[in-house]
């Protein structure tokens, strides 16, 4: 079987756990390719259980599935060994848990100066999360990476801590007058780390091309989404990865002549969290709607989400810069009670229309929506299971979103459990 790719086609938060969810049993490997403890999934198992997934790989919570920890994630020990923990106490298995022995680990002083520099830009600041992402994602292209196979090896462990400790502790200290970071400490703690996390480490490379050439179905699945990528995103209000489907091949060692569908998770309306442009924001009774019925408080740190109507500027972006092939469109429900409800088909800026994405970041931030309004609907969507049982204006609604986007719409979500769904198109045979 091929490779398929699961990615968020807006600015992150779609639901892809549910999509991973919603594939099941018939996916062997669920593969987590870039992103760190910055992100996260929420799954609702068939029995209303909620997990919140920051790590770890939403197919942990498939039996069966062998979740993987790519080569191109940062990992914080300690946050993965608590999943771990708290999952198990739950009575989820992680003993299948794979974790590139490549895959850069994010150390105290990546938090530390994650930290300082957002609090030092002030007005200028980009969002993060301050969990040490962006830095150590710039140790990894810089070469001073610390990696997981570093913490087999204490000397080598030692070693790339001292050396990169020199320069870090200089800019701690005599920059930002903070306190530097001790290495023996630091060396202890995450020898205590390797312990526990020796059993997982493994040359997932290798694992997973076996299991192709076996004919088994290995997901990838990224973590954020298509306008946060660092190359194709909002610039510089994005995280330090390429969640986008290009970024599936480097963060997993899967090659692109392995995968042949790209499934794109977009919600019925938007929703960014952190700095940046988002031409289609509400301020108003609409946008407190999308939110509070929506839920959409972040997964990873609670933060309010900012919401706004559908931009199909976006979708056709996004289904362009993925080779999107299914959509599967969350959240309609959230939509019932709304009328009418505008679809954002194209931009304004200084004067002039534009239906594509801006190719500056001067003319994204001016861009002004260019709405079109559809007639919204009033019923209770939820135990809707064919297309048939959508009221015709939801179903309108959907058939223009593909229209504008692109691509086909394969799955409709009308809540968040994991049965409730329309199905217009098997995602898989």
């Amino acid at each position: 079987m091929p490779a398929i790719v699961l990615i968020g086609a807006q600015w992150g938060d779609e639901g892809k756990g549910k999509v991973t969810d919603l594939l099941g049993e018939r996916v062997q490997y669920v593969v987590r390719y870039q992103g760190g403890n910055n992100a996260g999934h929420t799954v609702i198992t068939p029995d209303g259980e909620k997990f919140a997934l920051h790590l770890m790989p939403s197919g942990v919570l498939t039996p069966g599935c062998v979740p993987v920890i790519g080569n191109g994630v940062v990992v914080d020990p300690k946050v993965l060994l608590t999943e771990i923990e708290g999952l198990a106490e739950r009575g989820i298995d992680t003993s299948k848990l794979l974790l590139s022995a490549d895959a850069h680990l994010i150390m105290p002083h990546h938090r530390a100066l994650d930290r300082v520099v957002e609090r030092y830009l002030g007005s200028a600041r980009i969002g993060t999360t301050g969990r040490g992402i962006g830095p150590a994602y710039g140790d990894k292209v810089g070469r001073t990476g610390i990696r997981a196979q570093d913490l087999l090896d204490t000397g080598i462990l030692r070693k790339k801590l001292e050396m990169v400790l020199r320069e870090k502790n200089q800019i701690l200290v005599k920059v930002y007058n903070r306190k530097g970071i001790d290495a023996d400490a630091v060396v202890e703690e995450y020898l205590g780390y390797a312990t526990r996390l020796r059993p997982y480490i493994a040359d997932t490379r290798r694992i997973l091309a076996e299991a192709l050439e076996r004919d088994e179905t290995v997901l990838l699945e990224g973590a954020q989404a298509t306008l946060l990528d660092v190359d194709h995103g909002t610039y510089p209000f994005v995280t330090s990865s390429n969640p986008t489907a290009g970024g599936a091949c480097v963060g997993s060692g899967v090659p692109p002549t392995r995968i042949n569908q790209v499934i794109g998770v977009i919600k019925a309306y938007t929703t960014r969290v952190g700095a940046g442009p988002f031409p289609t924001e509400l301020f108003d009774d609409n946008g407190a709607h999308l939110r509070k019925v929506g839920v959409e408080y972040g997964t990873t740190t609670g933060r309010e989400r900012r919401c706004g109507w559908f931009d199909a500027v976006v979708g056709r972006y996004a289904v362009r810069v993925n080779g999107i092939t299914d959509l599967v469109v969350t959240k309609l429900d959230v939509l019932s009670g709304l009328d009418p409800v505008p679809i954002c088909v194209g931009y304004e800026i200084d004067g002039e229309r534009v239906d594509d994405m801006p190719m500056t970041q001067t003319a994204f931030h001016h861009a002004r929506p260019v709405y079109e309004e559809l007639p919204g609907w009033w019923e209770d969507i939820s135990k809707a299971r064919t297309e048939a049982d959508l009221p015709a204006a939801a179903r309108r609604y959907i058939e223009r979103i593909e229209e504008l986007c692109g691509s086909r719409v394969s799955v409709v979500g009308v809540g968040p459990g994991r049965e409730e769904n329309v199905i217009r198109h098997a995602l898989l045979p």
